[in-house]
């Protein structure tokens, strides 16, 4: 079963998919959009994402605060998940996504991608390191 994993933000959305065992997480792209409540075409390239890989599920990462509390951003993204699930009807799991993209920005500098170039594969990265996390906790739940 392969997981669609998206890292929401308030003017682009990363994109990561899962391989078809769901052992491993792959950066895509990012889907940018000029306003952030202009979702239209964003939901239409997500559900291509879908059609294209055949996803069954998305993993969607909440940006919860350092103290684990609910953020601003965390509570656009739950809204966001109802809309996803209405659109697709698929099964939306969130995924704390503190430090992914941190680490998303950690692993780029180490592979030498020039600070001016990250942003437009950091949210895509983002993604994977999230579908990723969940990817290693259903793992140990095995």
């Amino acid at each position: 079963m392969r997981i669609l994993g998206l890292d929401y933000g308030s003017k682009t959305v990363g994109t990561a998919v899962s391989d078809g065992l769901g052992l491993t997480a792959q950066a895509l792209s990012t889907i940018e959009r000029k306003e952030e409540n202009k979702l239209r075409k964003t939901l239409r390239e997500i559900e291509a994402l879908i059609a294209e890989y055949h996803a069954e599920q998305i993993v969607l990462g909440l940006p919860l605060n350092m103290d684990g509390s609910v953020s601003e951003r965390a509570e656009k993204t739950l809204e966001f998940k109802e809309m996803l699930e209405k659109r697709t009807g698929l099964p939306v799991i969130l995924q704390d996504e503190r430090l992914t993209t941190f680490a998303a920005d950690e692993i780029l500098a180490g592979s030498g991608v020039p600070k001016k170039d990250r942003k437009k594969v950091i949210d895509s990265v983002a993604a994977g390191l999230i579908l990723e996390d969940y990817l290693n906790e259903i793992k140990k739940k095995q």
